[in-house]
């Protein structure tokens, strides 16, 4: 008999649970209906949305929002970022309200160009630096190195290659890119979620923090008023010098889709220089929406390298020149670095 009891028990509260699921599924009211082609449209056109009325309700208001802004059935994406993104319907109907949501990728309205370069000069580098982060700062070099207990940060004479000051994180740590502003040096760790700030003169270590929804920590470079950083997504996030927190960030596409996996970075007159990491390309980016302007093809440079591979010793490191306005390129465990001259 109690056996029997226990058994209705049972049976009862899971017809019970079941009636509250089912109850608590609400049948969809409304839904989104986009001018685009497979969720996607180019940034030059203007995005229409369509708001169904599955069940003729009576509708008192709805509103729309991308990113955070209020927008109308047809709004002008020009002033909006490249990539995926969410169209956020709110509609109030017969004393109720419905949120409706709809995916959408803005692609860039034209194809990238293709720079090229020519050689000016070719300079020692040293062959166990497994390079991440490169970066000019008064016509020296500065250069941070990775794996597990061979991470460094250096200053270096890159015309003889000769090490001028150097300091060796701890085994735990595997350094990514780096970056210098206001007498600060910037350098990041892969996936320990955490970045150091050094003093530019002693190397002495100030301070660190920790990443935000960045995923990992791949390029560093800065604009002069913040700092970009890659985690190896197409997204570059902004971080605020004073807080060192993530502002947001932008997402790298071009007119077909986007750009994944971009490590160095490297700010030049205006526009991300962006490394694609395991390929010989270089994605030149804009840094308000994310279009990807044009892109440069280094595979040249690889056949002068002997241990070079594309699962290994793969192209990363840029450092502009603003002094002769030229970019340095080199790569994991590279034996020589590249002075080029950018061709448009």
């Amino acid at each position: 008999m109690k056996l029997f009891k226990h058994l209705t028990i049972i049976f009862l509260t899971v017809t019970l649970l079941a009636c509250g699921d089912s109850n608590s599924t609400k049948e969809k009211q409304f839904s989104l209906t986009l001018n685009t082609k497979n969720n996607t449209i180019p940034v030059n056109e203007t995005l229409k949305i369509t708001l169904n009325n599955l069940k003729k309700n009576t509708v008192s208001k709805v509103t729309y929002q991308l990113d955070g802004k209020t927008i109308t059935e047809s709004t002008d994406l020009s002033d909006f970022k490249l990539g995926e993104h969410t169209i956020i319907a709110t509609v109030n109907f017969d004393g109720e309200s419905e949120t409706v949501t709809k995916a959408l990728t803005v692609l860039n309205d034209k194809a990238p160009k293709f720079f090229k370069y020519e050689i000016v000069n070719t300079y020692p580098h040293d062959a166990t630096s497994y390079t991440q982060g490169l970066e000019f700062h008064n016509g020296v070099l500065y250069e941070s190195t990775g794996q597990y207990g061979e991470s460094k940060l250096r200053k270096i004479d890159f015309k003889t290659g000769e090490v001028l000051k150097n300091i060796d994180l701890a085994k735990t740590y595997f350094a990514e890119g780096l970056t210098i502003l206001n007498n600060n040096i910037y350098q990041l760790t892969w996936q320990n979620k955490k970045g150091f700030v050094y003093d530019l003169e002693t190397f002495e270590r100030k301070n660190s923090f920790s990443y935000g929804k960045s995923v990992q920590g791949w390029g560093l470079c800065n604009n002069g008023t913040e700092l970009l950083k890659s985690d190896g997504t197409a997204k570059i996030w902004t971080l605020n010098t004073d807080t060192l927190t993530e502002n947001g960030y932008i997402q790298a596409y071009h007119n077909k889709g986007k750009i994944g996996r971009l490590n160095e970075l490297e700010w030049i007159e205006g526009k991300i220089y962006a490394n694609i990491y395991e390929r010989n390309g270089v994605a030149i980016i804009n840094p308000k929406n994310g279009a990807t302007d044009a892109i440069m093809d280094f595979t040249a440079l690889t056949k002068e390298i002997p241990n070079f591979s594309l699962t290994d010793n793969v192209l990363n490191g840029l450092a502009y020149n603003p002094e002769t306005k030229t970019l340095f390129v080199t790569g994991k465990r590279w034996n020589k670095m590249f002075e080029v001259k950018i061709i448009e």
